[in-house]
């Protein structure tokens, strides 16, 4: 079995996740009692909370192979960044990483383009909404990538910062991003949304919505690294 390892702590909340369904995943594909063996790497939120603010893109990414780099020392096969933000410099990381990186982006694209979804809104920080390394990715395979009104993203980073990173789920945030599903599904008739956020699963919990599917980016990319795991 190759090893695992996880620069977990981005946040804190989707790392327990990430934890979990490895965890779960694993045991349902191997069925014979036995448990997965990976590494985590937990970094400083803030510090990359830090980075982007001040758009230190390659300040960023040294962060993030100086983590990989442990991984690596510790024994990790490949590895993956447990969150969607960091994944704007993932280019850059994967390039210069001692290991293999699996990306939740490439690993996301291939599974809308299984379930042959062309028109999806992308949901996540105010950073990933407003970067290009999403739509670069998902162009590639013809889907088209549509965000939300501006004020619309300010509602989301603002509670992805301030409530779901820290662990508050609130109902009334649960409804006031589905009301933005609602709205982009009327104005915009897409055919899905990307939790691009690996926190926003943990609110939105269901599958779908009024029939628009949730694209888990959390699980497409634990599905990606156990296949990888027992490959």
């Amino acid at each position: 079995m190759k090893t695992l390892g996880i620069i977990g702590g981005l946040g804190p909340e989707s790392t327990i996740d990430y934890y979990q369904k490895i965890i779960a995943l694993y045991r349902e594909r191997t069925r014979n009692g036995s448990y997965p063996e990976f590494i985590v790497a937990s970094v400083n939120l803030r510090k990359g909370l830090d980075f982007m603010d001040a758009n230190d893109l390659a300040g960023m990414a040294d962060y993030l192979l100086q983590g990989i780099s442990k991984l690596a020392r510790a024994g990790a096969d490949f590895g993956l960044i447990s969150a969607n933000t960091p994944h704007i410099v993932f280019d850059d990381v994967a390039s210069k990483s001692p290991i293999p990186l699996i990306s939740i982006v490439e690993a996301t694209c291939a599974a809308a383009k299984t379930r042959n979804l062309k028109r999806l809104a992308l949901f996540g920080t105010g950073y990933t909404m407003q970067g290009t390394f999403y739509a670069k990715v998902f162009s590639r395979e013809g889907i088209e990538l549509l965000v939300p009104e501006p004020n619309d993203q300010d509602y989301i980073h603002d509670k992805y910062m301030n409530e779901l990173v820290p662990g508050k789920f609130l109902a009334e945030t649960r409804s006031g991003l589905l009301a933005i599903v609602d709205r982009m599904k009327a104005k915009s008739d897409i055919e899905g949304v990307i939790l691009a956020g690996t926190e926003l699963p943990l609110i939105l919990r269901d599958p779908a919505h009024n029939r628009i599917p949730f694209l888990n980016t959390t699980k497409i990319h634990v599905e990606a690294a156990v296949t990888e795991m027992l490959s």
